[in-house]
């Protein structure tokens, strides 16, 4: 089956569907999601994308992000890729939304009007090796401070998501 992402306007209203690769290549505005999981100890908890992955492979990120299918609801897509890439599935929260916009050495784009949601659990992931090739639970000041001196080590999409949502779930 060949993916296809919603093209959207800047407020989100939908123009259409194309090939997931060609918006990324041709860098288009399309509909996403991004989901934060906590546990119980306000630790976040991050996967490693799987290195296989078309962009961005081997980096840590938020717990799972994803695009919604036609015909979905950003909470339907969001509970099915949760439960895809890491194996569990659990009560989510839209927190917020934004647009952003980052360029990746292989020419690819990632220009995404990025829905955030926001859950708890406090069991253990059953990652899918396709999609992700580890995880860890980390306090939130300390992905602060490692985003901070290690921003090599995570995904754009991240570094520009991670305040954003620190300080929507600390006020």
């Amino acid at each position: 089956m060949i993916e296809q992402v919603i093209l959207v306007d800047a407020q989100d209203r939908e123009l259409g569907l194309m090939e997931k690769m060609e918006a990324h290549r041709k860098g288009l505005l399309h509909r996403a999601f991004s989901i934060f999981i906590l546990n119980d100890n306000k630790e976040l908890l991050l996967q490693r994308r799987a290195e296989s992955k078309y962009h961005s492979g081997g980096l840590w990120t938020n717990t799972c992000c994803s695009h919604p299918r036609k015909g979905e609801t950003l909470q339907e897509a969001a509970h099915r890729r949760l439960m895809e890439e890491m194996g569990f599935d659990c009560e989510l929260e839209k927190a917020l939304d934004f647009v952003y916009r980052a360029e990746f050495s292989d020419g690819l784009t990632e220009h995404e009007y990025d829905h955030v949601f926001i859950g708890y659990f406090n069991g253990t992931p059953r990652i899918n090796p396709v999609e992700v090739s580890d995880y860890k639970w980390m306090p939130l000041d300390e992905v602060k401070k490692d985003l901070f001196r290690n921003p090599q080590n995570y995904t754009e999409w991240f570094k520009i998501v991670f305040d954003r949502f620190y300080n929507h779930v600390k006020s």
